[in-house]
């Protein structure tokens, strides 16, 4: 723990130490080559979910858990795409964040707040995740000698020593070294738990066909006779569709496209991180072996069953290294998500008070706000614990209501703020009713029930906007301003044939 906050804080070496503005510490000052953006992208979206979560799953309902490695493929696939055009619209006019462009894109301050503050209501959970996650990692890697409760505590400090100080630029770092342990432990463990526990996977895989069944295909196990519960095709493919739109659109996804040093990067970028996703098959496959190994877990210690195949098999040191590779999936994503609260509320919601309206100052107030959230996500951690899979859904499902206002407004002008706002209400408070009465994660007809929410946004948006008149100039979004000004593309390579446009 303390080599990653001395890595994270070299990260600033010969930039001031720390200083600059606040495009330098919330993006980077938008710099980082395809490497950097790569560790850093894939570090947001290898977490302690994918090393605890996915295998909490994989032990808990075996096939449906492939919806991981199903959405955030697609997702790749539409930020090859999206990730430029969002890169384009913020370097033109000079934004760090979605609550940037929100506010630009409808010429509008106080929505740019309003998003900020949704979005960080929809991110705490997230944040709670990693710290639970990295909780659990090293209090069962210290044999219980570090308990849970400071173990939270450390994940918090830790996070925060280094982010307040080196932004998104030691996060970046940091991430370089916990990919080099996560592909080395995971390798690993993908050959020894198998050969170590069944003598080889075939004998595994024959075990589960013969044994567990249910945990091979869909709906998985653990579904209701009545019905209810049932993680079946439609959840599978609308869950997938929903994560592939809505990753894209996450401000820690956004952060780390305007990181980048130039759009050719994400492209790059967009290319390569698929590969990285061969690694999530391990945590979930193990999650399964571990029926056999460790039996009875249920609830939230499922978290456990990988830790658990390993912890009385290996050599102290070894369990060592895999817990660091582990908590390090806990520590890069929780920064970055510190660091885009901070960035929202010290560029968005704070800047609106005249006294922090200055660079210097909004940077000070986002570096307040970090530690701020790190704090209410603790205390949350303490008083309302959940598990992995849960917590990572309702961030999901809630932030899934921003894509009609951000990517839909961006590129077709006549979404009004009327319609937008319309929307959006609208579709978090079917995400809200629909969380708080126990329709979730499968509500009606065995859809993800963000997914029927976003539709309910996405109708209502388009309602508004095509029927109700626009009037006066600044009816239509934009106020009277080129489509150059309130519209995002993605332009082509100057080698291109094709000329593009906005669209």
């Amino acid at each position: 723990m303390v080599a990653t906050v001395a890595l994270g804080l070299l990260a600033v070496r010969g930039r001031g130490g720390g200083g600059g503005g606040l495009a330098e510490w919330s993006v980077g000052g938008r710099s980082l080559g395809t490497v950097f953006i790569w560790v850093l992208m894939a570090g947001e979206g290898y977490t302690s979910f994918s090393y605890l979560g996915a295998a909490g799953w994989g032990y808990d309902y075996g096939a449906p858990v492939m919806y991981v490695v199903a959405y955030m493929s697609c997702g790749y696939a539409v930020g090859y795409v999206v990730g430029p055009t969002l890169w384009d619209y913020a370097r033109r006019h000079g934004l760090v964040g979605i609550t940037d462009m929100v506010a630009h894109r409808y010429g509008r301050p106080w929505l740019g707040a309003l998003v900020a503050v949704l979005a960080t209501v929809f991110l705490l959970p997230y944040i709670q995740l990693q710290i639970t996650g990295m909780g659990v990692v090293v209090s069962t890697v210290t044999y219980g000698a570090v308990s849970l409760e400071w173990a939270y505590f450390i994940a918090f400090a830790v996070t925060t020593g280094f982010v307040v100080v080196s932004g998104l630029r030691g996060s970046a770092w940091v991430s370089v070294l916990k990919d080099v342990l996560v592909i080395g432990t995971l390798g690993f463990l993908a050959v020894y738990v198998p050969l170590h526990h069944f003598g080889g996977y075939g004998e595994l895989f024959d075990r589960l066909a013969a044994e567990r069944p249910q945990w091979l295909t869909l709906p998985g196990a653990g579904s209701g006779d009545d019905g209810r519960g049932k993680l079946g095709v439609a959840w599978f493919a609308s869950t997938t569709v929903l994560n592939a739109l809505t990753v894209v659109i996450f401000p820690t996804t956004v952060a780390g496209y305007l990181g980048a040093r130039n759009a050719d990067a994400l492209r790059r970028n967009a290319i390569l991180l698929p590969a990285y996703n061969v690694l999530l098959f391990v945590p979930m496959l193990l999650g399964m072996a571990a029926l056999f190994v460790v039996r009875g877990l249920a609830g939230a210690d499922s978290n456990l069953a990988l830790f658990k195949l390993v912890v009385d098999s290996l050599p102290a040191w070894a369990v060592g290294v895999i817990g660091v590779a582990a908590a390090l999936s806990s520590i890069v994503p929780m920064a970055v998500f510190m660091l885009v609260i901070g960035t929202m509320w010290g560029r968005s919601v704070l800047s609106l008070v005249p006294r922090w309206s200055s660079g210097e100052r909004q940077k000070l107030a986002s570096q307040l706000v970090v530690v701020a959230a790190g704090t209410i996500a603790l205390v949350m951690t303490y008083t309302a614990p959940n598990t992995l899979v849960r917590l990572s859904l309702i961030s999901y499902e809630g932030m899934a209501q921003l894509v009609p206002m951000l990517l839909l407004g961006l590129v077709w002008r006549r979404l009004t703020v009327v319609a937008a706002v319309s929307g959006l209400a609208a579709g978090v408070a079917v995400v809200c009713g629909l969380v708080f009465t126990g329709n979730d994660p499968v509500p009606v007809w065995g859809v993800n029930a963000g997914t029927v929410a976003l539709a309910v946004n996405l109708a209502v948006a388009l309602t508004v906007a095509l029927a109700v008149p626009r009037r006066g100039p600044r009816a239509a979004a934009g106020d009277g301003r080129p489509d150059e000004e309130v519209l995002a593309w993605d332009p082509l390579p100057p080698s291109s044939p094709v000329v593009s446009g906005p669209g």
